[in-house]
């Protein structure tokens, strides 16, 4: 099953058009369908049916791309996926309420799931939701608030919420949907936390490090917008003089990292998380399908974008 097609299939040629086209805009801007593959890869691992776990698929991505309407409002972004995020093409009103509505899209989808699977599907998806929503509460707290000793603890919790339980959640009920014991759920639950968490300091890292036209967004924006990363973490406890740290400006921070040694720290942490998703995976059925999760956290580790 191609899960491009079936976003394709998804219809938003509705009225309002100032509702739906946003929509549109946002879902056919492509993206690594990262969380809808899962999914199906959850199933497929355990004999499950793509077909059946089609609409929670579809479901986790449309979510997904929700949540990145509302962040790219509240970061102030200006760039997704190479093109203007949708509060620069429309309004920041129209990302607003088309944010809303893509949520009640996700819920719509989510409700084509078995009559008989549909209360443990909803109840993990909205555990995910919320967690999602206090991760990005932490992350603008943190990002707020003056330098109060924030540990690399802390932020690995709000990337852990923010970011990993989407991926892990998906997983999760794709092998729930396939008939999976709890444990083996568990197992693949937390390769996706991992595997997330990996995900996320590489995302850091390309804002430092990557190259715009295939990272999609300006270089350096967490930088200018004095975000609390994983590599300014690291180098906060790697220095006894923070006044450089405390500069907006990508080239002195930029020297600083290097200077500490921050960018191949960052790799080897995303090197060392990777390895242990990959411990989990010995847990659940060895085939194809578990193959391609092996496959998927190697190219997570090298990815450009």
């Amino acid at each position: 099953m191609n899960i491009e097609d079936e976003i394709k299939k998804l219809d938003w040629s509705k009225e309002p058009k100032g509702l739906y086209e946003p929509i549109g805009y946002t879902l056919e801007a492509g993206g690594k369908r990262i969380r809808p593959t899962l999914c199906l890869i959850g199933a497929r691992i355990f004999g499950g049916a793509e077909k059946d776990v089609l609409p929670a698929a579809l479901a986790l991505e449309v979510f997904h791309n929700f949540t990145l309407l509302h962040d790219d409002v509240m970061d102030k972004a200006e760039v997704r996926r190479g093109r203007p995020c949708v509060h620069k093409k429309w309004d920041e009103n129209t990302a607003i309420l088309s944010g809303d509505q893509m949520m009640i899209e996700a819920y719509k989808l989510l409700s084509q799931v078995a009559e008989n699977q549909l209360p443990t599907v909803l109840r993990l998806f909205n555990k995910m939701a919320t967690e999602i929503c206090e991760g990005q509460q932490y992350d603008v707290d943190f990002g707020i608030s003056e330098y109060t000793g924030i540990s690399l603890h802390e932020y690995m919790m709000m990337i852990r919420l923010k970011t990993s339980v989407l991926l892990a959640t998906a997983l999760q009920i794709g092998a729930y949907m396939a008939g999976a014991t709890e444990q083996e759920q568990q197992a693949l639950y937390e390769y996706g936390i991992h595997i997330g968490l990996a995900f996320q300091i590489q995302d850091d890292y390309l804002d430092c490090y990557g190259d715009e036209k295939t990272f999609g967004k300006a270089i350096g924006g967490d930088i200018r917008e004095g975000k609390k990363t994983w590599l300014w973490l690291t180098a906060m406890q790697s220095t006894t003089d923070m006044s450089p740290l405390m500069s907006k400006d990508y080239t002195t921070i930029i020297a600083e990292y290097n200077r500490l040694g921050v960018p191949q720290k960052a790799l080897q942490e995303i090197e060392r998380l990777t390895r242990q998703a990959l411990t989990y995976l010995e847990q659940v059925p060895q085939n194809e399908a578990t193959d391609q999760l092996r496959q998927l956290a190697e190219k997570l580790v090298t990815r450009k974008s």
